[in-house]
């Protein structure tokens, strides 16, 4: 059943979410301004995501576009009202951004057609990434004297390492989907982007939800194989019956 997020009554939706099986479909659905997202539905997409019921949430553009980052009429009224505005703005795009990485889903951006700016940088928080041949990704934010606030030096620097993505930010040039994978910003280029969330969802949803915990962990390097053994040691707790099963099965089939 389809849901709507964004301010109620006569103002336009923000985003449509679709509970699809063990997938969480969230539709940016700004078609007309290319999705552009508005602090509004910054709120709306940190909610859709936390709410997720399923162990993946699948995050896609209507239209012809992915994402092409923040809404200009909010970045020029915030840009009137000083620095001020202009700093809460950015602090409220960065907690939408950290919410999607810190879903208890798997979250996947399926992108096709422009992810622009914040739309880069919503793709970047997500734990995996996916275009369609008709997808391009450019950060050009320098191009008119800004850049991308909502995490992205901080992320596009960890997919795609220092180089890249200087050359991405610094020159705003744009780089289409095989460029893209050859820089690790996405790991597949598909026809269908959505069938990669459905295949991760056709996995164990506790082994899914603890390696996508165990992915996103930024303490040392022994605190978190400390935290991936605790995880494995859970789990193999909850397939022990499973795996006995299993055993046995193999034993009786030999």
């Amino acid at each position: 059943m389809a849901k709507t997020f964004g301010n109620p009554g006569p103002a336009p939706r923000m985003l449509r979410v679709d509970d699809d099986g063990d997938v969480r479909v969230i539709t940016l659905d700004r078609p007309d301004a290319r999705n552009a997202l508005t602090p509004a539905a910054l709120d709306a997409l940190a909610d859709a995501v936390t709410d997720a019921p399923t162990p993946v949430v699948y995050v896609h553009g209507a239209g012809d576009a992915f994402c092409a980052g923040a809404d200009l009429g909010t970045v020029a009224e915030t840009a009137a009202e000083g620095e001020g505005a202009a700093e809460a703005f950015a602090e409220r795009g960065q907690r939408a951004m950290r919410a999607v990485e810190a879903s208890d889903a798997a979250v996947v951006a399926g992108v096709d057609g422009a992810a622009r700016g914040g739309g880069v940088e919503l793709a970047l928080a997500c734990d995996v990434r996916v275009a369609t041949p008709d997808a391009t990704f450019a950060e050009p934010g320098v191009t008119f004297g800004l850049f991308g606030a909502w995490g992205g030096t901080v992320r596009l620097p960890e997919a795609v390492g220092a180089s890249h993505a200087a050359d991405l930010s610094l020159s705003g040039r744009a780089v289409d989907a095989e460029t893209a994978k050859e820089m690790g910003l996405v790991s597949r280029v598909v026809a269908d982007p959505r069938t990669v969330a459905a295949d991760l969802a056709a996995n164990d949803p506790d082994a899914l939800r603890a390696l996508t915990r165990l992915g996103r962990h930024r303490g040392s390097r022994e605190e978190r194989e400390a935290a991936e053994a605790e995880a494995f040691a859970s789990l193999l707790a909850e397939q022990a019956d499973a795996l006995s099963r299993h055993r046995d099965d193999e034993r009786g089939a030999e």
